[in-house]
């Protein structure tokens, strides 16, 4: 959907022209003439952007652009005069304007204040979008519960919180909850009205990685045909939190330690340096230590990372949490589904506490998720839950059979389907599979699934899965001693 504009302005001339050349750069245009119009069409359009002219026959600009922000307008204002006054250049910025031009207007000039402005006012709206999410995740999912060591976790975040420029690194299984924490010590910092900005350095490859990260000048590799700010700049003021941080590449992570340093750093193709106040937080469930020792880490920037330390712990090392998170889940899905569980049995309650969790927090959730979907009535039996042999299944139909019966002509269930829920559950399913037809060999597994290894290893990170057996170093050695083929 092309960017809106709207054009007031009372000379049916400046109107033609300006409409043509912007409506040739691919926005959509419309135009009104006076104060009043301008102030109709800014209401039933809700344009991106307003070209105001200062002089109009029934108000000036300035009257216009107050009423625009008094009924709830925040698109971006450009004033247009062909007075040169400053003055009210100057009283049309306090009043929200974004800039202003001297008539006659250059369109060429024009076009490339739209587009800058165009580009700020995007970014701006994504940051408050981005803002507003995440502080909706952290307020749906933040629990702390009431075992000694998450209290004691919480407790740490808070101290790390009141100091500005610790850096702070959170290690833990996969889906322990360390993206909460870091949520936590951004909100109850000086900077939690500022951007929390999040990346998984392990989703994205290595040379993507560094320009998401520091930006790019136009023209630093083949596809790089616009200047793009970087998550460093975006989240000036703000939190930057670097999930998974341990995959992330070595030619980055010289780049990382001297933001860190100097909290400077250049885009990729650049040569002007960028100076930035950004609060970094790193989190990993790999074992840093083991990657410095393998050279696949740096030792110096491990150790700028690990300021302070923090370890979110495994649920089953809490497992006094595992029922008040259940009713935490249980209450939110009943909302999302419509659905009315309002009891706990005793002997659900019993396997909840009982089972080992090593999918942890996520893996709770996705039961509850899945539970709430699939099942009614006022009470969560145990027959609701089988907890067997470190895998999770429903007392309903498995989702394999839902999609079977769905393809087949079958009805999508009416309180919804949670496509993203079901989608995860058949791919961790054909990875377990295709990790024991494989017996656990990585490799293999990979090339029965049709996908690279880094890829398999991510997801099985991802969804806490590994070796049942033996283990992940048992899984490793296994497969240092056989041949790697290369396609």
């Amino acid at each position: 959907m092309a960017e809106t504009i709207l054009i007031v302005d009372d000379q049916e001339t400046t109107r033609h022209f300006l409409s043509k050349a912007l409506a040739e750069e691919g926005y959509s245009v419309s135009a009104g003439e006076t104060g009043e119009e301008g102030l109709r069409l800014a209401r039933e359009e809700n344009p991106d952007l307003v070209l105001l002219d200062l002089k109009l026959p029934d108000a000036t600009g300035l009257e216009v652009l107050e009423r625009m922000r008094e009924e709830g307008s925040s698109a971006c204002v450009i004033i247009m005069t062909a007075y040169g006054d400053v003055e009210s250049a100057v009283a049309a910025m306090r009043l929200g304007a974004c800039d202003f031009v001297v008539k006659p207007v250059n369109l060429k000039q024009i076009a490339l204040l739209v587009k800058r402005e165009m580009e700020r006012h995007s970014l701006e709206r994504e940051l408050l979008h981005r803002r507003k999410t995440s502080r909706d995740k952290f307020s749906q999912e933040y629990v702390m519960g009431e075992s000694p060591s998450i209290k004691r976790v919480y407790e740490i975040a808070a101290q790390v919180a009141k100091s500005d420029t610790t850096s702070v690194l959170i290690e833990g299984e996969s889906g322990t909850g360390k993206e909460l924490v870091a949520h936590y010590i951004h909100e109850m910092s000086s900077r939690g009205d500022k951007p929390f900005l999040d990346i998984n350095c392990a989703a994205i490859p290595t040379e993507l990685l560094e320009s998401e990260l520091f930006g790019h000048e136009k023209g630093a590799f083949t596809d790089a045909r616009f200047q793009k700010q970087g998550l460093l700049e975006v989240a000036n003021g703000g939190t930057l939190f670097l999930d998974e941080v341990g995959e992330m590449g070595l030619p980055v992570q010289v780049k990382l330690l001297r933001v860190l340093e100097r909290m400077t750093f250049k885009r990729v193709g650049g040569t002007k340096d960028f100076t930035v106040s950004v609060r970094v937080i790193s989190a990993t469930n790999m074992d840093l230590e083991k990657s410095v020792r393998e050279g696949r880490f740096r030792e110096d920037l491990y150790y700028r990372l690990k300021v302070l330390p923090i370890r979110v712990p495994p649920l089953r090392e809490r497992r006094e949490d595992i029922v008040p998170l259940a009713w935490h889940f249980m209450d939110h899905f009943n909302k999302v589904f419509h659905k009315n569980f309002r009891r706990m049995s005793p002997e659900a309650e019993r396997a909840l506490t009982d089972y080992e969790w090593p999918g942890n927090i996520r893996q709770l959730k996705n039961l509850f998720e899945r539970i709430i979907l699939l099942e009614s009535g006022e009470t969560l039996e145990a027959r609701h839950v089988q907890l067997t042999g470190g895998r999770i299944t429903t007392g309903a139909l498995s989702c394999v059979d839902i999609i079977q019966s769905i393809l087949s002509g079958g009805e999508i269930p009416r309180a919804g389907l949670a496509l993203e829920s079901v989608v995860e559950e058949i791919e961790k399913a054909l990875i377990i599979r295709a990790s024991e037809i494989c017996g656990w060999n990585q490799t293999k597994a990979a090339e029965l699934l049709g996908i690279k290894r880094d890829k398999l290893r991510y997801r099985m990170k991802l969804y806490g899965l590994k070796d049942k057996e033996t283990g992940d170093e048992a899984q490793a050695q296994r497969e240092s001693e056989e041949p790697v083929r290369v396609t």
